[in-house]
């Protein structure tokens, strides 16, 4: 079995939707990559140690700088608070890990991945594992086969996580979104969004 978000069925609660609305963070998208991996695989409460050691952090930085791995990032006062990054192949997104030094800021970062996906023309956000944080947002356990048949219609796809302007979903809050996505090191506004989110839904 394997975990996915589906893009066209993320659930976002009511109290997080005004979270993602106030914009608490600066949002940023791979402006410090090592950064946000190194936080992802920092000890934390209950966990003394990650999957994610020395030399595994130096691939993602070299899929990183060949354009195939990306982060979104929740920054307060010029510092990084939270994130998360994963791979990029063709209309599919692999999701790694991701860190939340303040509340919320993880589930923020997520918000704005998924936006940012269904703006790139994205078919498939792989979670691989299923856990209790991500059933909230709808994450579903799909068959083996299932997941090779998505998959292989995704890897054909063409996604652009650094999508400026134009297509989007679809409509005018897609196609506004986009513009947004293209202005340099931020993203899509809170609103903007939970705008596309709702529109793909």
């Amino acid at each position: 079995m394997r975990g996915r978000i589906p893009l066209d069925g993320f659930h976002i609660s009511h109290r997080l939707a005004r979270t993602v609305r106030n914009e608490p963070f600066e949002i940023r998208t791979d402006s410090c990559f090592r950064t946000v991996v190194q936080a992802c695989a920092a000890a934390g409460p209950g966990r003394t140690e990650t999957w994610i050691n020395h030399p595994i952090e130096d691939l993602y930085v070299d899929l990183h700088e060949r354009g195939f791995a990306h982060t979104v990032e929740c920054w307060r006062d010029s510092e990084l608070v939270g994130g998360l990054y994963g791979v990029s192949l063709g209309g599919a997104f692999f999701g790694e890990s991701m860190f939340s030094r303040v509340r919320d800021a993880s589930k923020v970062a997520l918000v704005h991945l998924v936006a940012r996906l269904i703006v790139g023309g994205y078919r498939l956000l792989d979670a691989q594992f299923m856990t209790s944080h991500l059933t909230q947002f709808g994450a579903v356990e799909i068959s083996r086969l299932d997941y090779h048949r998505r998959l292989a219609l995704a890897i054909s796809a063409h996604g652009e996580f650094q999508r400026a302007g134009g297509a989007a979903a679809g409509g005018a809050a897609g196609r506004a979104a986009g513009a947004e996505v293209g202005a340099g090191a931020g993203a899509l506004s809170g609103a903007a969004a939970l705008q596309v989110i709702s529109q793909a839904s």
